[in-house]
């Protein structure tokens, strides 16, 4: 049994949004390996969750169980892929739009670094998502490069509506609570003015999604609001799901273990990113959830 199972509330974090106080609990289980079901993430959580919860989902564990991953060592590089590779993204937004419109310094610095292997990863995003995804300088369509082995990047999931209903009703069938689950990306959420948006190709409703690097762009004049929800079990207000979802992403920002770049796998295992294998991401701590609980 995961030790999951013994966090008490009091282990929690406490956080206040707009008048609520809001704990959040852990959900741990083992690395979910490619086409594994996510059945692990419902038996972890069932016991824990109350009526009102949030079950808030990591997609890259349910795309893996979907099996999305790609191998981007198939992709030979194109000519257009080098340039968006080794000039756009490595120098003009490494070293001019990237300090104009004052993006993260890490991402700055990783741009500066770009491996030869981002010629395959221009062509991925090319073949599967299109220019203004590829025109992008990272985290291009929200394809993930983290915890999954090796060279395989993973995609996006699949009907992440169905996957929240489908986790919704066996929760409710096989432990009696009534709870909301969300599917999240780390990929921002934006507003400028009443528009709220976001660069990938998947947002619950009420989000204007899909808009590649006029996203990113847009969103140097406007703000972050947190994560993206891809999929939502209860027709939710917007703003409020994003909020619960920044509770999750802020306690996974946190944890020892958390490989949210190729970078930081690259300093847990001390190897280089294709030489990752699934046994070793077996061997650490997994949390592919955050239960989000409203207090009083």
């Amino acid at each position: 049994m995961s030790s999951v199972n013994t966090v008490s509330i009091q282990e929690s974090e406490d956080f206040n949004s707009r008048s609520k106080n809001y704990i959040t609990i852990p959900v741990k289980t083992d690395y979910i390996k490619p086409g594994e079901s996510y059945q692990s993430i419902i038996e972890e959580s069932g016991e824990l969750l109350e009526d009102g919860d949030y079950l808030v989902i990591s997609e890259t564990p349910i795309a893996t169980s979907q099996n999305r991953l790609v191998d981007e060592s198939s992709f030979k590089p194109s000519l257009i892929s080098i340039l968006l590779a080794d000039v756009w993204s490595k120098y003009i937004w490494g070293y001019i739009l990237g300090p104009l419109f004052r993006i993260k310094r890490r991402t700055i610095k990783n741009l500066r670094k770009l491996p030869r292997e981002a010629r395959s990863h221009k062509k991925l995003i090319l073949q599967y998502y299109g220019l203004k995804h590829a025109l992008k300088p990272a985290s291009e369509a929200g394809v993930d490069l983290s915890n999954v082995p090796g060279s395989f990047v993973c995609l996006l999931p699949e009907d992440p509506q169905d996957v929240v209903q489908d986790i919704q009703q066996k929760i409710k069938s096989n432990y009696h609570k009534d709870v909301s689950v969300m599917i999240i990306d780390t990929d921002a959420t934006y507003q400028l003015g009443g528009m709220i948006f976001t660069s990938i190709p998947l947002a619950m409703p009420g989000i204007k999604k899909n808009l590649g690097v006029f996203a990113y762009l847009l969103g140097r004049w406007g703000k972050i609001k947190g994560p993206t929800p891809l999929a939502v079990s209860n027709n939710k207000n917007v703003d409020e799901i994003i909020r619960i979802a920044k509770k999750a992403e802020d306690y996974h920002q946190k944890q020892d273990h958390n490989l949210e770049t190729v970078y930081d796998m690259k300093n847990t295992f001390h190897k280089d990113i294709t030489e990752v294998t699934i046994e070793m991401l077996q061997s650490i701590e997994h949390m592919p959830a955050v239960i989000v609980r409203e207090i009083v």
